[in-house]
């Protein structure tokens, strides 16, 4: 999530539990701790692959954070001790600010590396996009209250029902998962595709419209699903590009890649470079994690000796006020098909109109939508 929403999330939550006694002071310690796990961006890996993969590795372990709350207690009971709380009471505030910034994470699509040193997937539960307004404004309030109120009686309690009312609003993201992975099957189940593996996000800054990927050979299917919808979901089939991967079997920052995200990569040659892309992250055509590997030379693909990462494109405010319709009206149509092409570019900001009309190639062709009874 974003350093703000880290921030008030760990304020609020040694507020709840050491405001009592720290005061307005417990707001700014926990804010300070709750984005210390962080700081890892500053560390280089030695290219853009491994410092994208390896972010949210050791300093969001729950291994390594429980060892690091229990020495920080030690160290605050031994040289700033406190007679209003107990060490444990001070580890359990320590422990949480810290614990519930990576569980947090852990509910984007990034990948959090709850169990390192394990060499185990990060874990992806990607049911809220990393800036979410619903889920900081109650938290950002309280925090606000705290400080203008002290942590005394309302200032307290307003801590509680942030960290209640958000709590909540995450377990109503994970329904929301469900709900958009559970159309997406039927409408599947119902054309005869048996999808290899499925992913699901929310569109940016909501929770209400979500973006759910199938694999399907060599292609992937994106659908767009709300909660308001009351028609089955549209299945739009474009190319992964997988038989460029041949360009890569030595690629160590391939195999990297395709551990961190579970294998949810796209190939396209674009001007003499072999680029993969991350579709997990951003939406459509516009996602932020885009690596050329190779280039081409007399007809054969040569790994570059460092990765570079392309400019990030992000896409238009126009494309953010059709997915707002798209929220309330099945019908408002939002050209997946179209947005996709910008990936077959280096670096362009999307310029489909959203009444741009559809490509004229018909049927399950890459890049057009699967209609009922297609497959």
């Amino acid at each position: 999530m974003d350093s703000l929403t880290q921030a008030v999330l760990g304020a609020s939550v040694q507020g709840a539990l050491l405001g009592r006694w720290q005061g307005r002071k417990a707001l700014l310690y926990g804010a300070l701790l709750g984005t210390l796990p962080d700081l890892d961006v500053l560390i280089d890996y030695g290219d853009a692959v491994a410092n994208m993969t390896h972010h949210r590795g050791f300093s969001h372990s729950l291994f390594v954070l429980s060892g690091f709350a229990l020495l920080l207690t030690w160290l605050l009971r031994r040289f700033k001790p406190h007679p209003g709380y107990s060490g444990s009471r001070l580890f359990l505030a320590v422990w949480l600010v810290l614990v519930t910034h990576v569980l947090l994470d852990s509910l984007t699509s990034y990948g959090t590396q709850l169990l390192w040193p394990l060499a185990t997937p990060p874990v992806v539960w990607s049911s809220v996009f990393i800036i979410d307004p619903l889920y900081t404004l109650p938290l950002l309030g309280a925090v606000l209250g705290g400080v203008l109120c002290s942590l005394h009686g309302r200032g307290l309690r307003w801590q509680y029902w942030a960290l209640g009312l958000s709590t909540l609003y995450l377990g109503l993201t994970l329904a929301g998962k469900q709900m958009a992975e559970g159309r997406v099957t039927a409408e599947l189940k119902r054309q005869g595709i048996r999808a290899e593996a499925l992913f699901s996000a929310p569109t940016p800054f909501n929770s209400l419209l979500w973006r759910v990927l199938v694999h399907d050979g060599e292609d992937y299917l994106e659908a767009l699903v709300g909660w308001l919808d009351r028609q089955p979901p549209e299945l739009v089939r474009l190319p992964r590009g997988s038989a460029l991967m041949a360009g890569l079997d030595d690629s160590p920052q391939l195999a990297r890649l395709r551990w961190f995200t579970q294998d949810w990569l796209r190939y396209d040659k674009i001007d003499g470079k072999l680029v993969v892309t991350d579709l997990r992250l951003g939406m459509t055509g516009a996602h932020p994690f885009r690596f050329a590997l190779a280039a081409e030379h007399d007809g054969r693909w040569q790994l570059l000796p460092r990765p570079e990462r392309l400019p990030m494109n992000r896409g238009r405010l126009e494309h953010l006020g059709l997915l707002w319709r798209r929220i309330w009206h099945q019908e408002a149509r939002v050209p997946l098909d179209e947005w996709a092409r910008e990936l077959q570019k280096w670096q362009s900001p999307l310029t489909a109109s959203p009444t741009t009309p559809p490509s004229p190639a018909a049927g399950a062709t890459a890049g057009a939508p699967l209609r009922r009874g297609e497959s």
